[in-house]
């Protein structure tokens, strides 16, 4: 991948109310980056003010909301953008069985679609200058399927191969693309999953709704701390400072154990025993 030194250490950055995006937004700026992170909800805007930010408010979901988002980004940055970071998104947990139009269609709005359209927008400034780096947040589920989250998958599946296409379309024009591939990483992004499904799919004509109203409580009142499963979202953070910063930025950065663990089993284990592991998760 050929890519050209960053003249300017601004970012842009999707999904920073919590997690990955806020530790992203904090590091990257200790670092001397200029950041504009971006939140959906009018209070967690309020908090990266409070925290010396200029926020913007964006909702991937909503296409006007993304396109009042690239003109803001381009008025605050006439000296040009040094990268995007793709972080924001959304899981909606359930099995495929009961997952409706309205909910598959709501999980690729914000995971596939309105990061594209975003992503597609600021291409024109970054071939302009000749420079530029893209990074995009997929999962250790955009490279092995497990049960109860297919569609959140396929939402990462399609995201690994826009990217990868995106990736070789750039060639030789000076920007960057890169996909960081987390595994489990301490976050809100559980218990916010736990909403979407209370949200989007919980009725009583689901076959599973009985174990997802369990679920959605055990997540509501999950939490965990950093161990050699679960990595603190700075870990994320670090990784994505380098896919902003080297001149030659990896395609891809799979980060914590269970990922690498789940890479190597989706590359090279039977799809038979594959299958017999996973349907071990599946709801008595």
């Amino acid at each position: 991948m050929k890519v050209t030194e960053l003249k300017k250490k601004t970012v842009l950055i999707t999904g920073c109310s919590s997690g990955i995006g806020e530790a992203t937004a904090f590091y990257l700026r200790d670092r001397g980056w200029t950041v504009i992170p971006t939140a959906r909800k009018e209070h967690d805007l309020d908090v990266l003010r409070a925290s010396s930010f200029d926020p913007i408010q964006l909702d991937l979901g909503d296409s006007e909301s993304v396109q009042q988002t690239i003109q803001e980004c381009l008025k605050r940055v006439p000296e040009g953008l040094g990268g995007i970071v793709n972080n924001a998104g959304m899981a909606m947990p359930g099995a495929v069985e009961d997952m409706g139009r309205d909910a598959l269609r709501k999980q690729f709005e914000v995971n596939v679609f309105g990061q594209q359209e975003l992503t597609n927008g600021l291409i024109p400034i970054f071939r302009k200058q000749g420079w530029g780096r893209i990074v995009n947040v997929s999962s250790i589920y955009g490279l092995i399927t497990a049960p109860m989250v297919g569609a959140y998958c396929a939402s990462k599946y399609a995201l690994e191969a826009l990217s990868d296409a995106q990736r070789i379309e750039l060639t030789g024009t000076g920007i960057g693309l890169s996909l960081i591939e987390p595994g489990p990483i301490i976050s809100a992004f559980r218990r916010n999953a736990a909403v979407a499904m209370e949200e989007d799919v919980i009725s009583d004509n689901v076959r599973y709704a009985d174990s997802y109203r369990k679920e959605a409580a055990r997540r509501k009142k999950q939490f965990k701390k950093p161990d050699l499963v679960n990595r603190p979202p700075e870990d994320v953070a670090k990784r994505i400072a380098h896919a902003l910063e080297s001149m030659k930025p990896r395609r891809r950065y799979v980060i914590t154990l269970p990922a690498h663990i789940g890479g190597f089993m989706g590359r090279f284990v039977p799809a038979a025993l594959l299958d017999q592991l996973m349907a071990r998760q599946l709801p008595k």
